[in-house]
């Protein structure tokens, strides 16, 4: 077991640098970050963590500034909304108009966007792409009618303001009354946090991609792969990976070697706490508003019923643990039968820390946080695709520069027909050709774990697709990068030299997104719902964030029934400021 206080792996601390302006090499984030640094002398406002205040009705105000905050033991200066880490919880009403007035205090621009939220685009919150930002001083009013109800989330698009802090709940009430029923109600936003400068994170990141990551192939795992298969095969394989030249443990980009784990705003020391009477039906609202985070979620000792994925009612699927990718949001039951106390527990995909909090009968109980999982290295599933014994008879089991390969594996040889010829340029570093289709895998890290794991598979979004129609046409994109050079990008063209796509304005179409990357990257279409298809082409599920894993094709239908410009991108922002993002035109 772990102790609350340690929230990450032991590894040498960081040096603390002054926050910097500045506009993101990857020309995507349209604003600037605000300046961030230690706190000034003579500083005196704080603040507020923990669970945020509840802002309801039809009317807002909300004032974005610089406060103090500490969650590491160094202060620093946090982007915040009406000075608060989340931002306050926003609830609305189904059917209602709301006005929403934001005043920028920041010595930058600013903005913010309505996650999932359908809306006319120009409320939509995207700097350069659905109107300028708010400038320093400046008030803006987004005014539009509420047509949905659920989980969502709103958060800035400006720099890297979101990382620093600028990240809220919304909580929409259906206009005909909740079916899902529960007896307590709370917010679970996850989040990470550094005490770095993100524009510092970002060049190091471009200088040495794995500088976050201490968890090396080592020399011990060598001796291991000699054991299981043999000298030749293990010689072979670390051949291939440096061939390749990928690291099989580079999950996360960005470690807890920089990134405190956030719950509600609350360290795992501070330990956040939601409580319930015994036999009560406790709604948690989890909404993962990382940076750049994935995270594992668990409740030992208690099962968790989902029951509304990104805003939707699904069909209820019991669990014990589920993946919630970045931007997701997943409620669930739990009905807690005995008077104790239960760890709230979120690792990283990574396993180099966590996020915790506790549900219990009374404050300032605790239980026992588990230990971390071990970290998994991506396979050759993850990395090369649908192995089956036709692709291998197709490729005779060699690599590139013809060396045999070990027993099941195998490097693809391209084909050229399903890439764009961009593809082929300095921004792309690998290509998957024959990607697999498969939504039942939990993922790297989650499979075959002892514990009952939800699946995109298992996600059924109650009512059916929203547009009986099939799709007059295709578009198929591949989500492409560079990990040496730390480049990101859609069909290998980065969002400064892309042009915009276009939907036809009423049209109903396939899209199809296959990953050549060996990192799983969360698509938000902004502004439409993306309907989540089987691998045979029936609806699974509604969704405005969609995680494609590495080597994996996922298809959605959408009706472009949005007039205007919308943004489309990885909601990594690290990735997303690197390139991979496009613009969407409806007309």
């Amino acid at each position: 077991m772990k102790s609350r206080s340690q929230t990450s792996l032991i590894l040498p601390d960081p040096p603390r640098r002054r926050f910097l302006q500045g506009l993101a090499a990857g020309g995507v984030m349209l604003g600037l970050s605000p300046w961030i640094g230690p706190t000034r002398a003579g500083e005196t406002a704080g603040t507020r963590t923990g669970t945020p205040p509840v802002l309801s009705g039809t009317e807002f105000d909300l004032v974005i500034a610089e406060t103090p905050v500490n969650f590491t033991g160094t202060p620093r200066l946090a982007t915040t909304i009406n000075g608060s880490i989340p931002a306050p919880i926003l609830r609305w009403r189904e059917g209602d108009t709301v006005t929403l007035r934001v005043t920028n205090r920041l010595p930058v621009d600013t903005s913010i966007h309505w996650h999932g939220i359908l809306l006319p685009f120009q409320m939509d919150g995207v700097p350069g792409i659905s109107f300028p930002g708010i400038r320093p001083g400046e008030t803006f009013t987004y005014r539009f009618p509420v047509r949905q109800s659920g989980t969502y989330w709103y958060h800035s698009h400006s720099g890297f303001q979101e990382q620093t802090g600028m990240y809220g709940a919304l909580i929409i009430d259906p206009a005909r009354g909740d079916a899902i029923r529960a007896d307590r109600d709370y917010v679970v936003q996850l989040s990470d946090w550094t005490d770095e400068d993100p524009m510092r994170v970002l060049a190091k990141l471009k200088k040495l991609s794995h500088y976050y990551n201490f968890n090396q192939p080592t020399v011990g795992d060598f001796f291991r792969d000699v054991a299981d298969t043999g000298l030749k095969n293990a010689l072979d394989k670390r051949r291939m990976w440096n061939q390749m030249r990928m690291n099989p443990t580079d999950l996360a980009d960005i470690s807890g070697y920089t990134y405190t784990f956030l719950m509600n705003g609350t360290t795992p020391a501070g330990n956040w706490t939601g409580q319930f009477h015994r036999g009560e039906r406790v709604r948690l609202r989890f909404i993962n508003s990382g940076a750049q985070t994935f995270f594992d979620v668990r409740i030992p000792g208690l099962e968790m019923t989902v029951v509304h994925v990104d805003g939707q009612d699904i069909e209820p699927v019991t669990v014990d643990e589920f993946r919630i990718g970045v931007a997701e949001t997943y409620d669930v039951i739990v009905r807690p039968k005995d008077y104790r106390a239960y760890t709230i527990f979120a690792q990283s995909m990574d396993r180099t820390g966590f996020a915790c909090g506790t549900l219990a009968p009374r404050a300032g109980m605790e239980a026992e946080v588990p230990a971390l999982d071990p970290p998994e290295p991506l396979t050759m599933v993850d990395m090369m695709g649908a192995m089956d014994d036709g692709n291998m008879t197709r490729m005779d089991g060699m690599d590139h520069s013809g060396h045999a390969m070990p027993a099941g594996m195998v490097m693809t040889a391209p084909v050229r027909a399903h890439h764009a010829r961009t593809e082929y340029g300095p921004s792309v570093d690998m290509r998957v050709d024959f990607p697999r289709t498969n939504l039942d895998d939990p993922g790297v890290g989650l499979r075959n774990n002892g514990r009952q794991v939800l699946t995109y598979a298992d996600i059924h979004t109650l009512g059916g697709p929203l547009d009986a129609r099939g799709p007059g046409r295709e578009i198929e994109l591949h989500l492409t990068g560079n990990m040496e050079r730390y480049t990101w990008s859609l069909d290998g063209v980065e969002f400064g030299k892309s042009t915009p796509i276009h939907f036809r304005y009423g049209e109903r179409l396939r899209v199809i997104l296959v990953n050549d990357t060996m990192m799983t990257h969360p698509m938000h279409l902004h502004g439409m719902w993306s309907e989540l298809e089987d691998p045979d082409g029936r609806f699974l599920a509604r969704r405005h964030t969609i995680s494609v894993q590495p080597a994996q094709r996922v298809s959605f239908l959408v009706t472009a029934d949005a007039l205007g410009r919308w943004a489309w991108h990885c909601h990594i922002l690290y990735h997303m400021d690197a390139g991979m993002f496009r613009e969407v035109v409806v007309a």
